[in-house]
């Protein structure tokens, strides 16, 4: 079956206008969905499609643009429906012409990011669950950051490691790391900020008028280190990023050590998406903060 008929109602019925596919052009849009740009009436969407069953992964991705869309501190594109059918499930999206950050957009996006963390929820987590990447993520509100943390987020990655055959050892040294989270955790209450969650580089570019633009949220309500943390995963933002976020909200002390205990969420759930390679580079993490404590 065909999904690009119910995709063109989902539009006409979400935006109260005629529209029906003029063109459509393959776009980039990473290793989970595929991603099309389509184009009738003088408008342009943008639409990602995967199979059925991630119609509830679509959804939420529309409630976390939404969210954080509201604070009017950082631009997202705007999601204009999301859908299923026998086929496919879809999210469309505006379409923004977007190009790689230059250093002026990466430092008015450090800002930006700072004034978005100033938003705080009442507790910990989300009012839905969502994915990171694929992989499930586990909203459930908490009061405690530390328990959230251990039963939400690296638990919940060694539980899905271990089902997957990457037990033994790696699983091991988690569980040992997971009682020692007080250690780099105690007396450290971060308010529950608004988080994009899953924060690289692939997920960040500029729009024609160099505003900066983020894109593929797993939102949550946490730790904004973990925010920060993730940018330095895969590489780092310039230090001008950097010093803006700090000239707006400045970081705590601890940061330095915590960022590695949030970044080893990213990287468990790299392995199980992606297989082995990233087991090793898990290991060293949890040894080096294992070592640490």
């Amino acid at each position: 079956m065909d999904p690009w008929p119910h995709i063109e109602r989902s539009i006409r019925e979400a935006s109260g206008a005629p529209f029906n596919i003029e063109s459509r052009a393959g776009a980039g849009g990473g290793c989970i969905n595929e991603c099309h740009v389509i184009r009738g009436q003088g408008r342009a969407f943008f639409v990602k499609i995967n199979a059925p069953d991630k119609a509830d992964m679509f959804s939420a991705e529309a409630a976390g643009l939404e969210e954080i869309g509201r604070t009017k501190t950082v631009r997202v594109p705007q999601p204009v429906c999301y859908g299923t059918c026998l086929a496919a499930s879809w999210i469309v999206l505006e379409h923004l012409d977007l190009r790689a950050a230059n250093q002026k957009g990466l430092r008015i996006l450090g800002r930006n990011l700072a004034r978005l963390h100033r938003v705080t929820g009442a507790r910990y987590g989300w009012d839905r669950d969502n994915t990171i990447g694929s992989t499930p993520q586990v909203n459930d509100p908490a009061d405690d950051w530390i328990a959230f943390w251990r039963d939400r987020r690296l638990g919940y990655q060694l539980k899905l490691a271990a089902s997957r055959g990457y037990g033994g050892r790696l699983v091991g040294a988690g569980e040992r790391l997971l009682e020692k989270l007080p250690f780099f955790l105690a007396g450290y209450a971060p308010p529950p900020s608004l988080l994009h969650g899953d924060l690289w580089s692939g997920n960040i570019a500029m729009d024609a008028r160099g505003e900066p633009v983020i894109y593929d949220p797993a939102v949550y309500y946490g730790d904004r280190e973990a925010d920060l943390a993730m940018t330095e995963l895969f590489g780092g933002f310039p230090a001008s990023f950097y010093e803006a976020y700090g000239q707006e909200y400045p970081l705590d002390a601890g940061y330095e050590t915590r960022k590695h205990l949030y970044n080893l969420y990213h990287v468990l759930n790299h392995l199980n998406l992606f297989g082995s390679g990233y087991g090793a580079r898990a290991e060293r993490m949890i040894e080096r903060l294992l070592a640490a404590a």
